[in-house]
């Protein structure tokens, strides 16, 4: 069926990506897609609909839908394939008014199951972390972790002419594929956020860490995508923790975590040798309370498809069929993932913090709202909640409206919030 909208939700996690081959079934799929859509046949398509996709879509809903579709966009001039995930094959569909992403699953008979258009998006390049983006007083080296599953790689960034034991912040990523500079090419995202947190850190003679997360950039694991679970995360994070506790040259150890990863670090942190704790942008609800509103604003059957997805994972059972529209949020792969992420409380968690605790939080930030923070604040009464006008989801100075907030996205030479920076220094200096 072809369906037109928008997902909010990144990926969760993906594998690194390879050459892939165009499926043939799929390609004589796509070429009849076209030649039956350019000619005004929609008939011929639905003949080839599988028979939950008949029902599911009607004939007269179908042929409104498809004409409707054309008199907007035109023909479509060429499928670019582009690669294949899970039961679908993804092409780049350049129809004559617009650019779009073209997904299509098939069945054994070779019948349509799926037909989904999504808007198409250039993804900006990430932007690597080179040591001539930070301030001439500091060093960056690498930074590794050796677990049992492989290793986390990562950047440890110092002032040049430091002497005696200084403080160390770890940084931990918030979710999807992003790198330890708060850059993924997946998700669109050159913000540099976490490599100009290291910059600003460094200058005021704080020591920093931050990584690739597991399966992410230049991190390896044996651990495969339908095996990753959220404590994975955890313990990553522990380890990392335990290495720099054991390592003399730090006074103490504070650990920020962004996004998601202001879960995983309360959690890690909670027995560990951690002097204080700061949740960057951090949820206050349960993943499956947050996502499940988010799903709000989809098509109905996007949000009642991730509806029983979720209420399986309660159970603790997996769905091994999901519509490819849902593929990206709930495929199988990951849902492993979903199930143990789900299972924590950020603001039961946070309660169980017996370190000095900061949170801080943007009015312009479009993944998390003030009241996440809000709840955390309740919960940890004696934390300090710091809400800064005007900044977004990655720190930087931002309005309301979305398409400026996002295009903050991919400057990677915008500069933090300012009173962020302030308020995170104030907070290491502070902290005993």
């Amino acid at each position: 069926m072809i369906r037109l909208f928008f997902l909010t939700i990144a990926l969760l996690f993906t594998l690194p990506t390879f050459a892939q081959t165009e499926p043939p079934a799929n390609a004589e799929a796509v070429a009849n897609f076209k030649k039956f859509y350019n000619a005004g046949q929609p008939d011929s398509l639905f003949k080839r609909f599988s028979t939950e996709m008949k029902t599911a879509l009607p004939i007269d809903q179908f042929k409104a839908t498809t004409l409707q579709l054309k008199s907007q966009l035109g023909n479509l001039q060429k499928a670019e394939f582009i690669k294949t995930e899970g039961p679908l094959s993804i092409y780049k569909a350049a129809f004559d008014k617009g650019t779009f992403l073209l997904n299509v699953a098939l069945n054994d008979q070779k019948q349509y199951t799926g037909l989904l258009l999504k808007p198409y998006e250039a993804i900006a390049p990430a932007v690597a972390a080179q040591s001539s983006a930070l301030d001439a007083s500091l060093a960056e080296t690498p930074y590794n972790l050796k677990t049992l599953a492989g290793n986390i790689s990562g950047s440890l960034v110092m002032p040049k002419n430091a002497t005696g034991k200084i403080p160390v912040v770890l940084i931990i990523a918030g979710s999807g594929p992003t790198d330890r500079d708060g850059n993924s090419p997946k998700l669109g995202l050159a913000a540099n956020d976490y490599l100009l947190l290291a910059n600003e850190l460094g200058k005021n003679g704080i020591a920093s860490v931050r990584y690739d997360k597991r399966l992410i950039g230049k991190s390896t694991s044996t651990t495969k995508e339908s095996e990753l679970k959220f404590d994975d995360m955890i313990e990553d994070a522990l380890g990392l923790i335990n290495q720099l506790n054991d390592d003399q040259h730090y006074s103490k150890i504070i650990v920020a975590g962004h996004s998601e990863g202001s879960l995983v670090g309360m959690l890690a942190s909670q027995d560990a040798p951690v002097n204080g704790f700061i949740s960057l942008a951090g949820a206050g609800e349960q993943a499956d309370k947050i996502l499940t509103e988010q799903m709000k604003s989809q098509p109905k059957f996007i949000a009642d498809g991730f509806k029983a997805v979720l209420d399986s994972l309660r159970k603790g059972k997996l769905t091994p069929n999901v519509d490819p529209g849902l593929y990206a949020v709930a495929r199988p792969s990951i849902q492993n993932y979903l199930m143990t992420w789900c299972r924590f409380d950020p603001a039961r968690e946070i309660k169980k913090l017996k370190i000095p605790v900061l949170i801080v939080q943007g009015t312009t930030d479009l993944q998390v709202t003030v009241a996440n923070a809000e709840k955390l604040k309740k919960a940890k009464s004696d934390a300090q909640l710091l809400i800064i006008p005007n900044m977004n989801h990655v720190l930087k100075d931002a309005p309301a409206d979305p398409a400026q907030n996002k295009a903050t996205y991919t400057n990677p030479n915008l500069p933090l919030k300012p009173e962020l920076v302030k308020a995170v220094v104030d907070f290491v200096g502070k902290v005993k």
